[in-house]
């Protein structure tokens, strides 16, 4: 037996939790406000992890809620933290059942999971920076860039001239589709402005929509008809997120796709959802599952189901997802979270390319640092 140090099994010695309040510049207004149930966002709250070895070496995990949630995910990040002192931090599966064990009695989804998110990502970032690869090379990589589509420019509250010059922007920074926000209790508001920019776009372009679940049966039927015309790439989130036999019938009889799933917190709810056949376009967001562990089993019932991948949001964190799943998906563009970061992605014809740094490619920036209202660190006992 070698009992060389090189050989020895490293250690997580400290984790320090973090709570970072992220200012939108303008409030952002989707169908969900317009038809009473929310108000307009105003800021995104942070969670972040990072994760130390006695070796020294380091990971950078994530996730976040909007509107509300922040403060119990960082309350349950900073409970369930000590249960990786003294841990291998190649454990990944593991260490994910074991902190879902430490705070079982709040269930296995939902807030509780998406604040082991922000500790899985790290653990993952940690493995592939010690290895000198990529998070994407890391899992098994099967292209430098994936399609990627702009949402940030076309809510609600953005009038119709302006989402005209942010969709041509858009595409002229090399964007390669446009996803539009719908669901406006007047319908016919939804049509003025999908049928406006197609025609100011031209049919070539990829154009998504987005429901955010305010259509009951009826009126999804109704609106998924008219929009055939317009050969979108999807309709999303046309019905509630767990109706499942709702969108699978509207998966079945339109040649539109149906893309859902964002609103989902676990593997288990992503499975019974998939089994219904709910879904054209399935779109997890790993920190809403729980992190890159939990989207990894989603991510195969999704490749054996033969459905397409489309990840909500966090793109410096999904660009490494969808290079990993075989068929070529889409990854959503938001510059929201851009300035919490000191690096940026690259977006060349279309296409978000993969960064080539080790792990996510990404670090914590100053800005960051001002934005945190509450901070811990976990270390190891003296």
């Amino acid at each position: 037996m070698n009992n060389s140090p090189s050989n020895e099994v490293d250690r997580i010695t400290s984790v320090r939790v973090s709570s970072c309040y992220l200012p939108l510049a303008t409030p952002i207004s989707d169908a969900k406000v317009l038809t009473g149930r929310q108000k307009p966002m105003t800021e995104i709250a942070m969670l972040f992890a990072e994760v130390r070895t006695a070796s020294g070496h380091e990971g950078l995990g994530f996730s976040y809620s909007k509107r509300a949630g922040g403060p119990g995910q960082f309350a349950h990040a900073r409970e369930i933290a000590p249960a990786l002192i003294g841990e291998d931090p190649s454990d990944i599966g593991k260490l994910w059942t074991k902190l879902c064990w430490a705070g079982a009695s709040v269930g296995r989804s939902g807030l509780s999971t998406q604040a082991i998110g922000a500790f899985d990502v790290a653990l993952y970032d940690l493995k592939a920076k010690r290895a000198g690869l990529s998070l994407a090379k890391l899992l098994g990589s099967y292209r430098d860039s994936v399609r990627c589509y702009n949402t940030s420019g076309g809510f609600l509250h953005t009038p119709l001239e302006q989402l005209l010059v942010n969709a041509a922007a858009s595409i002229e920074r090399g964007i390669g589709g446009i996803k539009l926000k719908v669901g406006q209790p007047d319908m016919a508001l939804d049509i003025q402005r999908v049928e406006a920019v197609r025609k100011h776009l031209g049919d070539a372009v990829p154009i998504m929509v987005d429901a955010n679940q305010q259509w009951d049966r009826p009126t999804a039927q109704r609106m998924c008809r008219i929009f055939e015309q317009f050969n979108l790439v999807w309709i999303e989130e046309p019905l509630d997120a767990y109706d499942h036999e709702g969108h699978a019938a509207l998966a079945a009889q339109f040649d539109t796709p149906i893309a859902t799933g964002e609103m989902l917190t676990s593997a288990a709810e992503h499975g019974d959802l998939i089994r219904h056949r709910a879904c054209d376009y399935l779109m997890p967001d790993a920190p809403r599952v729980g992190g890159i562990t939990p989207f990894l089993k989603i991510a195969a019932q999704a490749e054996h189901a033969g459905l397409m991948l489309g990840p909500h949001f966090a793109m410096e964190l999904h660009v490494h997802l969808g290079a990993a799943y075989p068929t070529e998906p889409w990854v959503e563009h938001f510059d929201w979270l851009e300035p919490l970061f000191n690096e940026r992605l690259e977006i060349q014809g279309g296409r978000m390319l993969v960064p080539t740094r080790p792990g996510l490619g990404v670090s914590l920036s100053d800005q960051a640092r001002i934005w945190t209202r509450e901070q811990i660190e976990i270390t190891s006992p003296a």
